[in-house]
């Protein structure tokens, strides 16, 4: 039985389009923010991420509305955006009032960690042009209907940036569903997102109007508990080891209470060290669950951008074979792939992913 009706390539302009906002990074490399005398600049953002890396790793049609502030960051920000390949006519350029009181980009600084410590997020996005997107900024039905659109992927921490983006997320997925296009949603719960505007309760009263409309779900044990109100027993907090079992339980209570998921995904993440991963997958489809090829003690260089790999290797996977075992293993191998290199996006490229999902190792290719 299919697990989901994705519209065929030929009768549309895009494969997919990501809603959300996409910040620049800036990485002080090995050493730490607060200490830092240079950074190296990338872009990135959580539903971003996915539609670079089914761009350059899995060469989709993929595309992005969001907005920026018409200055040389924005620019910079685009210029790192056309270098993957993503499509760019739908971004939305504010006029900049040279200070940034009005409208700004926002930036990421962003620490890799090593063993013992942590990797580290320092997010300066208020007052964004991405964030002040609102209901009408779009017209979906010209895009959906009639440039045609196969696939669109948002998520949480876009929803979670002011009291509009909520309502273009909805506005965007309501829109989907009308056009038949396909609707996958990253929860990726960030407390510092959510603390100072409402919390877990803040959280679940945004994701519950949205999840209604979602055909793939993806989160973890923390996303489904703050964003959607479920819970699990068996986490381990000190290392991020959840029971599957119990995971599984809390999966098969959404899927009840929401019966328009057609699949839930999630990372499996066992946190050894910040170098040092357990790493896996499971997701639910057809009324059963699936599990990825697990790897121990997987060795990482940069954690950021993993889930948003994992998710973009689970969407080709999906749209591809219509397969959910061979789809988790092209995400969970992606993800594990998009960790050995910085920045947040893939660098992966598709017969990589192939190697390591058929039982590739680390052998010097030559």
């Amino acid at each position: 039985m299919a697990i989901l009706n994705v519209k065929p390539a030929q009768s549309c302009k895009f494969d997919m389009i990501a809603l959300g906002e996409i910040m620049l990074r800036l990485d002080p490399g090995e050493g730490r923010v607060r200490t830092a005398r240079e950074f190296k600049a990338w872009e990135g953002g959580g539903e971003y991420n996915v539609a670079r890396g089914l761009r350059r790793c899995f060469g989709l049609r993929t595309t992005v509305c969001t907005a920026f502030a018409e200055n040389e960051i924005g620019r910079l920000i685009e210029d790192f955006i056309l270098q993957g390949g993503v499509d760019t006519s739908f971004i939305k350029w504010r006029a900049y009032d040279g200070v940034g009181r009005t409208v700004r980009n926002g930036l990421n600084f962003t620490e890799r960690g090593f063993g013992i410590r942590g990797a580290v997020g320092v997010p300066d996005r208020g007052n964004t042009a991405a964030s002040q997107l609102k209901p009408g900024d779009f017209d979906w039905d010209d895009l959906f209907g009639k440039q045609g659109v196969r696939w669109l992927h948002t998520g949480g921490i876009f929803a979670a940036l002011s009291d509009t983006t909520p309502e273009i997320v909805i506005e965007a997925v309501q829109a989907a569903k009308k056009h038949g296009v396909i609707v996958s949603y990253d929860l990726n719960y960030r407390p510092s997102l959510w603390k100072s505007i409402g919390g877990h309760k803040r959280a679940q009263e945004v994701n519950r109007r949205i999840a209604p409309f979602v055909d793939v779900m993806i989160g973890n044990e923390e996303d489904f508990t703050a964003c959607l109100g479920f819970h699990v027993e068996g986490v381990d907090e000190n290392i991020s080891q959840i029971d599957v079992g119990a995971f599984k339980s809390m999966i098969e209570k959404a899927v009840r209470e929401f019966p328009n998921f057609k699949v839930v995904a999630t990372t499996l993440r066992a946190v050894r060290s910040a170098t040092r991963n357990d790493w896996g997958a499971i997701c639910w489809a057809n009324g059963q669950f699936f599990e990825a090829t697990h790897r121990p003690d997987l060795e990482i260089l940069d954690r950021v951008g993993g889930g948003d790999s994992f998710a973009s290797g689970l969407v080709y996977g999906l749209m591809t074979f219509d397969d959910a075992q061979k789809a988790l293993e092209y995400g969970a191998a992606h993800g594990a792939l998009a960790m050995t290199t910085p920045g947040d996006t893939s660098m992966a490229t598709l017969k990589e992913v192939e190697s390591l999902v058929k039982g590739g190792g680390a052998r010097v290719q030559r």
